[in-house]
């Protein structure tokens, strides 16, 4: 696609709804923005039928140990680093786990990187350097669908035989065709012409509030709808902790805390020490034993 064709992009192009946009009141702004906010789940459930199969074979391959990665230039490559970055504080999980990588390196996170979006050897380069191999998972994130970097960086992620997601926010995009999985959740034109941090940023994090919170429930990394894995590192996380250990385990606050002291603030072994009544050796075994999953150590003889 050349840029000339990018004005026939449904995220490029101007709604005449928001023709008098510079016209409006405060009150009105945030009513049309609002209302156009509203549409972008239903565009996020009519894409589930492609979304549903690319996390089932995510949660396959990382089942076996492989890794999620994200890429993305822009305002994608953002969203990517914020859903990543949120993993090891609520999952437990290690920083390699699940990462991203952002066109123009780090510090396009902050300040843009003129011209990052539209290298595509950049793009194959950074795969190597990752190290990306069969059990990994890498989803490119891209709202026209079309952005060099990404599209180049798929491609050569599938060549090393890795899982590709292509994630956008048109239809029948290059990126779709590149990748194993193409999702295309279709916004339409945004409030703002172009300004793809708008409706098309929102989906692209739904979607991978999705791919990173399912395959982490798929993985252990929950009991019910309790996030077990979470690192307490401060005031209100070990509050949150002890609130799910006495629930786990019925106990009062004091048992609780208790149990988290002695288990380093670990709710799956402060709660199979309470619940099975054993000790701190003997809890950590049976969590190791049950590869992590809370509630098959509990229930296992």
């Amino acid at each position: 696609m050349t840029m000339e064709d990018l004005g026939g992009l449904a995220t490029e192009a101007s709604d005449p709804r928001y023709a008098e946009l510079d016209l409006m009141s405060v009150a009105q702004l945030a009513q049309t923005m609002n209302d156009a906010d509203a549409t972008v789940p239903g565009a996020v459930q009519r894409a589930l039928p492609q979304i549903v199969p690319a996390i089932e074979a995510t949660s396959e391959r990382m089942a076996r140990g492989g890794r999620l990665v994200y890429v993305g230039a822009g305002t994608p490559g953002r969203i990517g680093v914020v859903d990543a970055s949120e993993c090891p504080p609520t999952f437990s999980t290690p920083p390699e786990l699940v990462f991203a990588i952002m066109a123009g390196g780090p510090g396009a996170i902050v300040n843009p990187v003129e011209g990052a979006e539209d290298d595509a050897d950049a793009g194959s380069a950074a795969i190597d350097e990752a190290g990306i191999g069969p059990l990994d998972t890498v989803i490119g994130i891209a709202s026209s669908g079309r952005t060099p970097y990404v599209v180049a960086a798929i491609r050569r992620a599938r060549e090393r035989g890795a899982l590709t997601v292509g994630l956008s926010c048109n239809t029948g995009t290059v990126l779709s065709a590149a990748a194993e999985h193409g999702i295309e959740v279709e916004v339409g034109p945004e409030v703002l012409s172009g300004s793809t941090r708008l409706k098309s940023g929102t989906a692209q994090k739904l979607v991978l509030n999705m791919f990173s919170t399912i395959v982490m429930v798929r993985g252990g990394k929950a009991y019910g709808n309790l996030m077990v894995d979470l690192k307490a590192t401060n005031h209100k996380l070990r509050e949150r902790a002890t609130r799910m250990v006495q629930s786990i385990a019925a106990v009062d606050r004091e048992a609780a805390i208790g149990a988290l002291e002695t288990a380093g603030y670990d709710v799956k072994i402060a709660s199979i020490m309470l619940r099975r009544g054993e000790d701190l050796t003997e809890a950590t075994a049976r969590i190791t034993a049950a590869d992590g999953r809370l509630r098959t150590a509990l229930e296992e003889n």
